[in-house]
């Protein structure tokens, strides 16, 4: 079976592994400091890389506020819900909205618009 977790963590850790990489990045650029012009490019690419985890985590962060929260049933703790189907961010019970996906197996791909025809 897959691992799934809720979208908006998903979105987060994303978020999260752009900084990690952004420095990284900039790390590398300690390596070429013989050259001026190599190394700048390397620093101002791991900025770029830190910029859009800015975005990314500003993004989620509005997307967040206009999010259905609910109860999980399994747990008792309100969670957010993204789409059609989701994750409890607390104990990965499958959530929805729908009715018409109600008992049925947990599936990602009912949040796609081809999943609707």
């Amino acid at each position: 079976m897959a691992k799934y977790s809720s979208k908006i963590n998903k979105i987060r850790t994303f978020a999260l592994s752009l900084i990690f990489v952004g420095f990284f990045i900039m790390y590398l650029g300690i390596f070429f400091r013989q050259s001026v012009i190599l190394m700048s490019i390397f620093m101002f690419l791991g900025l770029l890389s830190i910029i859009a985890s800015t975005v990314v985590y500003f993004w989620i962060g509005m997307l967040s506020t206009k999010t259905v929260q609910v109860k999980c049933p399994n747990c008792e703790k309100p969670t957010k819900i993204l789409g059609r189907v989701d994750i409890c961010m607390h104990c990965n019970e499958p959530l929805t909205l729908d009715p018409n996906l109600e008992g049925l197996e947990f599936n990602e791909k009912y949040n796609s618009k081809k999943a609707d025809s």
